[in-house]
């Protein structure tokens, strides 16, 4: 980790404090720096895009947090909230937002199809924000697809115990690998060998 900075606002017009509305404000602010090793895996595959995408989407449910939270308001009750997931996706994994950049980058002037996914275990999530609230840095994980040139599909993600690591904290690194095994599961899911990167 690096030094630690300060950063103080300049408060040498004494009026500063005193500024109207439409005045922006400075705040104290201290900055740490954390190196971390990633790692990030690419699978390719014969499996044809859209195959592949509708295969990951049937394995992972979409679920945003608008729908998490009507579901939680009506008894409050997070371990049978859960519970259900696990019975909706095996691998636990929910899909909280997606999109496909290819259809964009069209008028750029590509014509590769491509899609990325963020995808949470709220199980696991739970206990990454229990320990450090800024671990859900690393939670949704992100994957990326995209069709390629051998008319399959090249899946890209990071492993997620690499990044949660480097909190330094041990419930989080457990956390991490208990999220490589999730992610290891739902590749299989979806018909993949699961990755090297994800026996551990």
């Amino acid at each position: 980790m690096s030094a630690v900075k300060t950063h103080r606002p300049n408060r040498e017009n004494s009026d500063a404090d005193d500024c109207c509305e439409d005045c922006s404000v400075s705040y104290d602010s201290t900055e740490s720096a954390t190196d971390y090793q990633a790692q990030r895996v690419q699978l390719s595959t014969n499996a044809r895009f859209e195959a592949l995408v509708t295969a990951f989407e049937q394995a992972v449910p979409g679920l945003s947090d608008a729908d998490a939270l009507t579901r939680l308001a009506g008894d409050g009750d997070w371990s049978g909230f859960v519970r259900g997931l696990q019975w909706e996706s095996p691998s636990g994994f929910v899909c909280v937002w997606s999109s496909r950049p290819g259809d964009l980058m069209r008028y750029a002037g590509s014509s590769v199809s491509s899609i990325v996914w963020l995808i949470v275990n709220q199980g696991l999530a739970a206990q990454l924000f229990r320990h450090d609230p800024g671990a859900m840095l690393y939670s949704p994980v992100r994957i990326e697809a995209h069709a390629s040139a051998q008319a399959g599909t090249i899946l890209s993600f990071d492993v997620p115990s690499t990044q949660l690591r480097g909190f330094g904290i041990n419930k989080i690194t457990q956390a991490g690998t208990e999220l490589d095994r999730a992610l290891g599961d739902l590749i299989e899911d979806i018909g993949l060998p699961r990755p090297s990167a994800l026996r551990r």
